[in-house]
């Protein structure tokens, strides 16, 4: 089709996800930039609803859209016993990918510099004073786009090299019982009553939305996805079995996988184009979950172009927690670690409040030396000393674009 002329904006965002549209409301919200968002159209390339999860506390400016949030979180060990914790002043929410994109679609048509386009990305390059993103239109059209500034969300093609590669890969079905079996106060972060593979870990989640209604899923970290029917088992057998829920409908199920690795990420591939997401890195390593960390980079970014300081795009996690991170996902797939018994200490051991915070990058180097100090410290301290002198190896793609953590 015959191409359409150039369009320019201060700042192009591809891919419409929880990266790409946090970026381009907070860019908005301060009247930074002017942003044009490009999102696939309707059809196979544009991602099913799905669900994210983090830990907030006070307002967040997306309070609106939180669907759900929790003031008590619980474990259950191996053995059965539970431990049940209060993370004030941190709650535990959930945003529906639906929602969110409503939100921030509706606060794009509001803004004066916002603008949201469907189109299918074909390429993203730079050019002089900035970067070029070539696309095409539903109707077949070619469209190009010029900006100072690009982020890309896309997922990769494939992950960078690695010492350890393991893959976060879950179930999840939203149940209907037929009677109040649910706690809507309490939610079930790792239940490790289920069988455990020869290799990795598993647990059971779930996330009560009212008394009869929960969002329940088999998750499992290991190195390789397991097939839906193998999952459906798992989650029958968990629902049946170790929930006792009875009688229940299956409304919608959801499906992902998050690689859990400690590769390098790099956050910037051009004088002007940016990856954000998990592309770019935003996903913690050894817990696969990256929406508050996206949040928290659309902020400085924002916040950074705002005061004129240019493009400042900070690393998602820190240095010292993707260190810890690589020892702990090694000392998991070595098997050196027992993963449910590691998870149930931290747990019963380290207040909650500091767990969290650890898990966002939020402590200090002493509160972090007294958590090290409650895991078992001699095999962590043997896979310390070896990762210097192990290879990073390359492996298959893992999509990440459904993860909800």
């Amino acid at each position: 089709m015959t191409p359409r002329s150039t369009e320019v904006s201060d700042v192009i965002v591809v891919g419409g996800g929880a990266a790409g549209l946090g970026l381009a409301h907070r860019l908005t919200e301060t009247g930074a930039a002017t942003v044009t968002v490009i999102e696939p159209p309707d059809g196979p390339l544009r991602p099913a609803e799905r669900t994210w999860c983090y830990w907030g506390e006070g307002a967040d400016g997306l309070d609106e859209v939180v669907g759900a949030s929790w003031s008590r979180l619980r474990l259950h060990g191996a053995d059965g016993r539970p431990v049940t914790v209060d993370p004030a002043p941190f709650s535990y929410r959930m945003v529906r990918s639906t929602d969110f994109e409503r939100l921030i679609h509706g606060r794009l048509a509001r803004s004066d510099g916002g603008r949201l386009l469907r189109a299918t990305v074909g390429s993203v390059k730079g050019v002089p004073g900035g970067a070029e993103v070539r696309c095409t239109l539903p109707g077949g059209w070619s469209l190009t786009l010029r900006a100072r500034r690009v982020f890309d969300s896309r997922p990769l093609r494939a992950l960078p090299p690695a010492r350890t590669q393991l893959l976060q890969h879950f179930r999840g079905w939203f149940v209907r019982t037929g009677s109040a079996r649910f706690d809507p106060a309490v939610a079930d972060l790792m239940d490790f009553r289920v069988p455990q593979p020869a290799h990795g870990l598993a647990f059971g989640y779930v996330l009560p939305l009212t008394p009869d209604r929960a969002l329940v899923e088999y998750t499992e970290f290991s190195r390789d996805v397991l097939s839906t029917e193998a999952y459906e088992s798992a989650l029958g057998h968990y629902c049946r079995d170790v929930l006792g829920l009875g009688a229940l409908t299956v409304e919608r199920a959801e499906q992902g996988v998050i690689p859990m690795t400690d590769a390098r990420f790099p956050r910037r591939v051009g004088a002007a184009v940016f990856r954000i997401g998990a592309a770019g890195g935003a996903t913690r390593p050894a817990t696969g979950y990256t929406f508050a960390a996206m949040q928290r980079q659309s902020r400085a970014v924002a916040a950074a172009l705002r005061d004129g300081h240019g493009t400042v795009l900070p690393a998602p996690h820190g240095r010292r927690a993707l260190a810890m991170d690589a020892i702990l996902l090694r000392a998991l797939d070595t098997g050196r670690i027992d993963g449910p018994d590691f998870f149930t200490g931290l747990f019963r051991r380290v207040p909650a409040e500091r767990l969290l915070r650890f898990l966002d990058g939020a402590t200090s180097l002493r509160e972090e030396w007294g958590i090290g100090l409650r895991t078992p410290v001699r095999p962590m301290l043997r896979t310390a000393a070896e990762l210097p002198f192990l290879p990073r190896r390359s492996r298959r793609t893992a999509r990440n674009g459904d993860d909800h953590r």
